[in-house]
């Protein structure tokens, strides 16, 4: 039996070419908004740090009606270190619209997500976007899809699916470049009548996977899924079982049942099979868990999610100035901001270690971790981080095993050559060389995971920030070795107080530095980085004494370099293994793991026998 009015599609697409853009215009042509209502750009990037950094973090739920059909969508995260939201939500869904840039053609995140949708056999369409934009080439975009489609071993019925040509930016979609640019309506066509109707049976018993993880501080977990037998109800007693965890059986009662509506969630009383719903009233639920009919209690077999490649150590501070700028300072507060974060991020593992002032945070890569670490310092939280580093495994033969990324680097020709030394020095492998759009080169390399730690700052300089970097991960393989990271040394404050200017002319002339005059600095703490390998003390709070000839306004003569700002990231990159990222609501200062400078150098001579 066919649900003919529901259509439930989920948006894919390599990072940045478009999804969120394409779901406003959904959105706004569906009628979802009132004529006079002011809407926002990336309406469904509901994160302060989604709109910032213009990329998707997690995936969100919206409904719209064309005619007659409700189309729930799902907008996914376009990022390889969010990849574990796309896995999960594909499961709710019977088709996607594959978003491709018209200038940029298929990119790697681009056949990550696309082989994904594949293997679960969901129907394809396929929307060539920006086909404003200039240099755009929608036609030989649209002939490398479907080269990528037969890569991919699509079957027969997913080769033949609809390719749409859209500016999702200028609110028209059309079957054929020729067309008058008018609306949307091809791109709903094409949906209504390509996307297969969800298939169920009303009279069996009622079944949902639960695939995402909402929470509500007033309500709690909310699980949101796909209806996919019978009829669910407020107040009926279910069970929850799990594919992975068969011995998972726990009574439950629906405490409330909601479906979605244009951005709202609308309460209702019951849902059929094809819905998208949302559930609240149960507390231990959690990705993956099928909530199902205490009669028939069989879970739905859920993929599980790909583990973490890379951990920090999240702390509690302890430098000389902790405590004086954030809300939240105690172990008690991080560790149960950690935990909460596990309520609606699958791809992330928190570990309790030996101290019960740290913890082992193990995410897909840097840019989830810092997207964390980013909200908790919004929140109010002060804490320090170590040196990301990545997590091996260990084969049969008990041989260590890396993790491994394809690395694809689109730069000007000019700039390859110092890519490639880069790269070739932190054990990445180049496998191919070829010409992308635009006259650049493009570099595809396989590289240990550990071996991009702390190198997309740098790959920006050296390339002038001309360069595009995407990885994708890409399995486990022996230990490559070691790799040396950092090539520059610590300018490391020697004392305790305010930085005067005196202090740190003398000092920029053995680096560059991270700070001003008239900061708060401390014994141990990083001030700036120099050209040589080895560390420096300075004395940044070095006032020029007075004299019988010189008065103390003649240091307004002395002229400093502007101090390197350094955002979150780079921060993060710079860090070297015997330091930590002091992360405040105001500040983000680097320190030595040990600030007093004699245990230092012991410690630092027992590494080296």
């Amino acid at each position: 039996m066919k649900r003919e009015d529901i259509r439930n599609i989920a948006i894919i697409a390599h990072v940045d070419h478009g999804k969120t853009t394409l779901v406003d215009e959904l959105l706004k042509q569906s009628g979802v908004f009132r004529e006079n209502q002011e809407v926002a750009e990336r309406v469904m990037d509901s994160n302060d740090i989604e709109r910032e950094r213009g990329i998707t973090i997690l995936s969100k739920n919206t409904a719209v009606y064309y005619k007659d059909k409700k189309i729930n969508i799902v907008d996914t995260p376009g990022h390889a270190d969010f990849g574990g939201e796309v896995e999960r939500v594909l499961k709710m869904v019977d088709g996607v619209i594959l978003v491709v840039d018209a200038f940029e053609g298929p990119m790697p995140q681009t056949k990550f997500v696309l082989k994904k949708a594949l293997e679960l056999d969901l129907s394809v369409v396929v929307c060539i976007n920006k086909i404003d934009r200039p240099g755009a080439r929608p036609e030989e975009v649209a002939d490398e899809v479907l080269e990528l489609l037969m890569d991919l071993d699509a079957n027969d019925k997913q080769l033949d699916c609809p390719f749409v040509f859209a500016s999702a930016r200028d609110g028209f979609a059309v079957n054929d470049l020729a067309d008058e640019h008018k609306n949307m309506e091809p791109l709903f066509e094409a949906i209504v009548n390509h996307i297969p109707a969800p298939e169920g049976d009303t009279e069996a018993p009622a079944r949902v996977l639960i695939s995402t993880i909402d929470y509500n501080e007033y309500v709690g977990r909310i699980g949101v899924g796909k209806v996919e037998n019978g009829v669910i109800r407020t107040n009926q007693d279910l069970v929850v079982v799990n594919a992975h965890d068969l011995d998972k059986r726990m009574k439950v009662k629906i405490g409330r049942l909601y479906e979605y509506n244009g951005l709202n969630k609308v309460e209702v009383s019951a849902a059929g099979f094809g819905s998208i719903v949302a559930i609240s009233g149960i507390s231990d639920l959690h990705i993956g868990d099928t909530i199902c009919d205490p009669a028939n209690p069989e879970p739905i077999p859920f993929q599980k999610i790909s583990e973490p490649t890379i951990a920090m150590h999240f702390l509690v501070n302890d430098s000389p100035l902790a405590g004086k700028e954030g809300k939240y300072v105690t172990s008690r507060h991080l560790r149960d901001r950690l935990f909460r974060e596990l309520n609606t991020d699958v791809s992330l593992r928190v570990e309790e270690t030996e101290n019960t002032d740290s913890f082992k945070v193990s995410g897909r890569g840097e840019l989830h971790l810092s997207v964390l670490i980013e909200n908790m310092r919004r929140e109010g939280y002060e804490f320090a981080v170590s040196r990301a580093e990545v997590l091996t495994k260990l084969d049969e033969r008990n041989r260590v095993l890396e993790p491994m990324e394809l690395v694809y680097v689109d730069v000007p020709e000019e700039f390859s050559g110092n890519v490639i030394q880069k790269l070739s020095g932190r054990k990445g492998e180049l496998q191919g060389m070829g010409t992308a759009s635009g006259g650049y080169t493009r570099l595809e390399f396989r590289i240990p995971s550990r071996g991009l730690i702390g190198y997309r700052g740098e790959f920006m300089t050296d390339t002038k920030g001309n360069g595009i970097m995407n990885t994708i991960f890409d399995g486990y393989e022996l230990y490559k070795g070691p790799i040396q990271f950092r090539k520059s040394g610590s300018l490391i404050a020697y004392e305790s107080g305010e930085t005067l200017t005196y202090g740190l002319f003398n000092a920029q002339e053995r680096g560059s530095l991270f700070i001003g005059p008239g900061e708060q600095v401390y014994a141990g703490m990083v001030v700036g980085q120099t050209g040589r390998s080895e560390d420096i003390e300075v004395n940044v709070c070095k006032a020029k004494h007075l004299t019988n000839t010189r008065s103390s306004s003649a240091d307004d003569a002395l002229r400093l370099v502007p101090p390197i700002n350094m955002s979150l990231e780079q921060c993060m990159e710079f860090i070297d293994d015997d330091e930590l990222l002091e992360i405040t609501p105001t500040h983000l200062r680097i320190r030595k793991k040990i600030l007093d400078p004699t245990l230092r150098k012991r410690a630092m001579m027992k590494k080296n026998q």
